[in-house]
């Protein structure tokens, strides 16, 4: 899972969609399908001016509509086509998607407590972190085994399956997943091929700092 180790000079870009409605309410979405407000598409389209100068080769998107808007923004300053893939979505949180962060520590206190320490929990009975792992991470890796040698894939996703993801890629340990920081809205984290597989280059990388509101914080 770590890469090839061939030193293409390969870079994956993981972009987190832009700000929704839940996001400022601090409530879990998960698979919930929540759309952009329109500071969100505003964020999405500030930060594709700067992702395009990085002259992606392909955008990969989760089906999810806050997603897939964010990939637009992309797509028309780049001219690129866009991937969807299930696979991408956020993590399916069951009973705790639509609650507020406040009620999901009231109602749900031990079963967070135990996912902040890094133990595999159902969060409302919902995916394991290494579940999304398993799902996203192969669409990550069979996009960016296309890549031309120094190419850039920018994949279009959400906080908690991007650090899911990096953790895999980077091959790490599941418990160690959480000393990866959640990312703000609209912001990026970028890995970069070295002889030995994927390294952090950057993360929650963006033009301005912004608190992290969302699943993953």
């Amino acid at each position: 899972m770590n890469g090839t180790g061939s030193g293409r000079g390969r870079r994956i870009v993981l972009w987190r969609h832009g700000q929704t409605a839940w996001n400022l309410e601090r409530r879990f979405q998960g698979s919930t399908d929540i759309e952009l407000t329109e500071e969100g598409v505003a964020q999405a389209r500030r930060a594709a001016r700067l992702l395009a100068a990085l002259k992606p080769d392909a955008i990969i998107a989760s089906d999810l509509r806050r997603a897939a808007a964010t990939a637009r923004e992309l797509a028309a300053v780049t001219g690129l086509e866009i991937t969807h893939d299930q696979g991408l979505r956020e993590t399916y949180a069951g009973a705790w998607q639509g609650l507020t962060h406040e009620e999901i520590v009231a109602r749900y206190g031990e079963q967070y407590a135990a996912w902040k320490r890094g133990e595999p929990v159902r969060r409302g009975g919902g995916e394991l972190e290494t579940e999304v792992a398993d799902r996203a991470a192969p669409v990550v890796e069979r996009s960016a085994d296309k890549l031309p040698d120094g190419g850039t894939l920018v994949v279009v996703s959400h906080g908690g399956t991007i650090r899911t993801t990096i953790g895999r890629l980077l091959g790490l340990e599941s418990h160690h997943w959480e000393g990866l920081g959640g990312l703000s809205n609209c912001c990026w984290s970028v890995l970069g091929e070295g002889a030995r597989g994927w390294r952090l280059m950057e993360h929650n990388a963006g033009t301005l700092p912004e608190p992290v509101l969302g699943d993953d914080d």
